[in-house]
């Protein structure tokens, strides 16, 4: 459609101001595509979880479209605009090229490289805190279960211990009851059905090894 009727224009004047007026509007829509961009411009920020190249490709897409209409967004607005909206985290950088640079005639490639340097560095001490702390939560565990193997054994103890007691005053209550139980215990479990004769301090004594 537009290469027709380019075909029927005459002159090169005419394509381009049937170019101008389809793509770009005339100069009253060109100013306020630019008002607005500059005011989407100004309006950006960076955010914490975002990279430095990510919020700069956000500025340098808004600038290119400014110029594309014909008005002027150059590097040094860009380079402001980095230095008072980047966050918090990169103040120590920002700080540092204020003492030995000037940061009004300070290049964008070297701001750039500046911050990226800054988030490499603070991304690699992250990474390595990370990685010493599963070490140590490591450790934690098996503490962890050591402790609670040993808050076991000492209940098994004591339950062990507290069996033992009841059967001593049990023998002390009743002795010949208990010999009659170990002492049929005894012939069940003889190989040759032998009728073993056991008294009682002995029949005691077995039953409290086993």
């Amino acid at each position: 459609m537009i290469f027709t009727r380019i075909m029927s224009l005459k002159s090169a004047k005419k394509i381009w101001d049937y170019l101008k007026v389809g793509y770009a509007g005339d100069e009253r829509i060109r100013g306020i595509k630019v008002l607005n961009l500059i005011k989407d411009f100004e309006l950006q920020k960076m955010k914490e979880s975002e990279l430095v190249k990510e919020y700069f490709d956000r500025l340098f897409s808004i600038a290119n479209k400014v110029r594309l209409l014909g008005s002027e967004l150059n590097d040094s607005r860009i380079v402001e605009k980095l230095l008072v909206t980047v966050p918090e985290k990169f103040e120590a950088t920002i700080t540092t090229l204020e003492n030995t640079k000037d940061l009004s005639k300070i290049s964008l490639v070297e701001l750039l490289n500046a911050l990226q340097v800054q988030e490499q560095r603070r991304s690699m001490r992250q990474e390595g805190v990370i990685e010493g702390a599963l070490p140590v939560k490591h450790q934690d565990n098996n503490r962890y279960k050591k402790r609670k193997n040993l808050r076991t054994s000492r209940r098994v103890e004591k339950i062990h211990q507290a069996i033992i007691r009841r059967a001593k005053d049990e023998v002390s209550r009743n002795p010949t009851h208990i010999v009659t139980i170990v002492r049929r215990n005894v012939i069940h479990h003889s190989n040759v059905g032998k009728d073993l004769t056991l008294n009682a301090p002995n029949a005691i004594n077995l039953d409290m090894k086993q």
